[in-house]
């Protein structure tokens, strides 16, 4: 199977790609390379903006996964605009060729940030939406305009993440667990901004078997799926990225508490996921800290821009 990762260069791709090739796939990737190439020597990968693609770039390919867009809320605030046309029509567009070429399945990497606010329940796929941010009303957009072209040949299937944390050889320190992490090698403490709020979270290592499990799902099935390790408030967070920093490190954590507020406050199931693809996820808070610390040799200087997508968006001046 041949399957092409539109924006397959970033933080998921870079660890997704090795896992597809142990599985025997074939890999293609277009990207701009906003964040470098940590991408397999034999990849091949095309340096091109998206919406440049035509039919004729799409062929020959059975799936296509879409990871490209901007990545969270910072960017999309910085340039609505952009967040826009790259989370809500880009998608929606190359769907529409790959469906052209005779692609078979759309992968599209969406973000449970679509929620917005709930209140103290489990939120499947059938409940309200309501997230009033650009990121999340783009990634909605984005959901909607691919869904729409499922058909009895034209698989789409669209992954709602929960906040993705883990190493990566493209590595982000923007993430919570990943800050966290990065703040206590670097300052010696933890902060949490608002400890109540809840977050799904999943381990990288959990997200790529969740595109592993659309990739291989029978072709009937499309639809919209959350996917998440499990669902944490802040303050949960903290507590554990405190004590397994302490546990690796022998050294003393500090934890700060704030009281900012934030109106993004959300918990999901993904019961659909496991029932329908088969996905069950593996790794805690604590496995993610223990990864992200085995490769600590591999990050220099923690505050380098490379880290952290809003910086590196900024310079680029798009």
């Amino acid at each position: 199977m041949k399957i092409l990762l539109a924006g397959g260069a970033g933080y998921i791709g870079s660890l997704l790609i090795p896992k597809l090739l142990e599985h025997g796939y074939e890999v293609g990737v277009i990207d701009l390379l906003w964040f470098g190439n940590h991408l397999p020597k034999e990849v091949k990968v095309i340096e091109k903006d998206l919406f440049d693609c035509q039919q004729a770039d799409f062929e020959g390919y059975d799936q296509v996964i879409f990871l490209a867009g901007l990545s969270n809320d910072p960017m999309a605030e910085f340039s609505p605009a952009m967040n826009f046309i790259s989370n809500g029509a880009q998608p929606s567009y190359l769907a529409y060729i790959a469906k052209l070429a005779g692609v078979k399945r759309f992968i599209y990497g969406s973000s449970c940030s679509v929620y917005g606010y709930t209140v103290n329940e489990l939120y499947d796929e059938g409940s309200p939406v309501t997230c009033g941010y650009p990121y999340g009303i783009s990634k909605l957009q984005g959901e909607r305009g691919v869904i729409q072209m499922q058909d009895d040949n034209f698989s789409v299937i669209a992954l709602r993440q929960g906040t993705v944390c883990g190493y990566s050889p493209r590595i982000r320190f923007d993430l919570i667990v990943n800050t966290m992490y990065k703040s206590c090698m670097v300052n010696g403490k933890v902060t949490v901004n608002n400890a109540s709020i809840w977050r799904p979270l999943l381990d990288i290592r959990d997200a790529t078997n969740a595109y592993l499990r659309a990739i291989q799902a029978d072709q009937s099935i499309s639809g919209v799926f959350n996917v998440a390790s499990d669902n944490y408030t802040v303050g949960q967070v903290g507590d554990m990225v405190k004590d397994q920093v302490e546990a690796l490190t022998g050294q003393k954590i500090a934890i700060e508490i704030k009281n900012i507020q934030d109106f993004r406050n959300y918990k999901v199931t993904w019961k659909k996921a496991k029932t329908v693809l088969g996905y069950e996820p593996k790794y805690t808070v604590s496995d993610i800290i223990a990864d992200v610390h085995k490769h600590r040799d591999e990050y220099g200087d923690f505050e380098d821009d490379s880290y952290y997508n809003i910086r590196t968006f900024k310079k680029l001046k798009v």
